[in-house]
C-alpha cells in the first residue's frame, strides 16, 4: 500500500500542477490532499454548484480547502440544462462528465494548468461507469487508478495523509 502512495506521490510531482474535479468524497479529497501535499500552491480544486448535491456537501467542500489553505474554485453547474441528461438515458453519467469536464477544462485554461485529475479508484473499473468514457475522451488523469489504489487503501491512506 506504501508502495502505491509512493507511486502516486511521484508521479503528482511529476505533474508540477493541477485542477482537481472535488465532490468532497472520500476519493477526491484524499487526492486533493495528497495533491496539495506535493504540489502546494499550485493546485486548484474545482467543486460544481449543481441543483443535484446537496448544498451540506458544497459546504463541506469549502471548509475543507479552507482549513487546509487550497484554492477553491466552485463553478455553477446546471446538470438539468445538458441537453440529453432530462431524458435519464443510460448513459447520462457519460453525458454529465462530459459537460462537466468541458467547464473545468476551460478553468484549468484560464489557469493556465495542463492536468486535470479525478479521483476514480481501481474498483469503480468493475462496475458500470459510463462517466469514465468521458473521462478518457478528454485527457482527464486518473492518478488513484494508475496507482492502482482501492477503496479501501484510499480510506486507510486518508488516516495517515
Amino acid at each position: 500500500m506504501h508502495k502505491k502512495l509512493d507511486e502516486l506521490n511521484q508521479y503528482l510531482q511529476s505533474l508540477g500542477s493541477a485542477i482537481i474535479a472535488y465532490s468532497g468524497g472520500v476519493d477526491s479529497t484524499f487526492l486533493l490532499k495528497a495533491a496539495h501535499n506535493i504540489l502546494k500552491d499550485s493546485v486548484i480544486a474545482v467543486t460544481l454548484d449543481s441543483p443535484v448535491f446537496l448544498k451540506q456537501e458544497l459546504y463541506k467542500t469549502k471548509e475543507f480547502c479552507k482549513k487546509e489553505n487550497i484554492k477553491h474554485i466552485i463553478c455553477e453547474f446546471d446538470n438539468f440544462s445538458i441537453e440529453g441528461f432530462n431524458k435519464n438515458p443510460k448513459d447520462r453519467c457519460y453525458i454529465c462528465k462530459k459537460e462537466m469536464f468541458t467547464r473545468i477544462k476551460k478553468i484549468a485554461e484560464e489557469n493556465k494548468i495542463k492536468h486535470i485529475l479525478e479521483g476514480s479508484n481501481i474498483d469503480d473499473n468493475s462496475d458500470y461507469r459510463p462517466g469514465l468514457k468521458a473521462v478518457k475522451e478528454l485527457n482527464i488523469k486518473s492518478p488513484l487508478q494508475n496507482a492502482g489504489l482501492t477503496k479501501t487503501e484510499i480510506r486507510a491512506l486518508s488516516k495517515k495523509i
